[in-house]
């Protein structure tokens, strides 16, 4: 996949040409920056591309959505960095949005329109799951036709916004078997970074949140861990490495897992 020409326009781009897309990828942080998240957002890319969605990215005009520092206590640095992306889109009349990560979709669908930020915002997991409802996306079986697969719930895409059904319909479409870990849904467990707890030292304990998840998902015995978060991605990962099951259980987010199936 790494070698494959992949089509991104910039709003900047398409609106020197006089064109609006139809949707808004918001790349984020972790997915512009972070190696592993780079992966993701590759694939879904890919996927836009393959459908044909009309999608444009904000490119260098895209700054953190200020998610971090509002969870960590800095609101002066949230509202600014906030009202700095929503000048930008609210200059380019940006209507609908999709992210990969659920705490971008949170603070954009659910925070920015009280500083003037309206938008309909979707989670890349709810956007999968309409294409291939509305026979846009159409993924038989692929890779892993009849793998064994757990999905993890993000604690911004389930608790925080009650969506839990939109990516088991994608894992579905794989022709997967799902298999539920228990702690699950609204009941799930954080996988130790969310709250900015990412960019923090660990409080005293006997063990870390991401080996607890880790050991509830080895426990239903899967070949493929589904995550919809990076977050999610890099915490479940390490989890894995530390009980040396790198070589049995692969880490995916629902993006590779399409864009592998194509």
């Amino acid at each position: 996949m790494e070698d494959k020409l992949l089509n991104v326009p910039t709003m900047a781009q398409l609106m020197a040409e006089g064109k609006s897309p139809e949707v808004v990828f918001w790349v984020g942080c972790a997915g512009s920056f972070d190696q592993r998240a780079q992966k993701v957002t590759r694939s879904f890319v890919e996927i836009l591309n393959h459908v044909g969605i009309d999608f444009a990215v904000l490119g260098t005009e895209e700054s953190c959505t200020g998610d971090p520092a509002r969870r960590a206590g800095n609101e002066f640095v949230f509202q600014m960095l906030a009202q700095q992306n929503i000048m930008v889109m609210n200059g380019y009349e940006v209507k609908k949005i999709v992210t990969a990560c659920p705490h971008c979709f949170n603070v954009l669908k659910n925070e920015y329109p009280k500083l003037g930020g309206s938008y309909e915002v979707m989670h890349h997991s709810s956007f999968l799951q309409s294409l291939i409802n509305e026979g846009k996306l159409a993924v038989e079986g692929g890779a892993f036709k009849g793998k064994r697969i757990t999905f993890h719930d993000s604690c911004y895409l389930g608790r925080a916004n009650a969506i839990y059904e939109a990516p088991r319909s994608v894992l579905a479409a794989l022709d997967a078997e799902l298999v539920e870990m228990k702690a699950t849904k609204s009941k799930g467990l954080c996988c130790g970074a969310g709250g900015a707890q990412m960019w923090k030292e660990d409080e005293p304990g006997d063990k870390r949140i991401n080996m607890e998840r880790t050991e509830q998902a080895l426990e239903v015995q899967p070949s493929v861990i589904a995550v919809s978060c990076p977050f999610c991605n890099t915490m479940m990962t390490d989890g894995v490495k530390s009980k040396e099951k790198q070589e049995d259980i692969a880490v995916y987010d629902l993006a590779e897992l399409i864009a592998q199936s194509l």
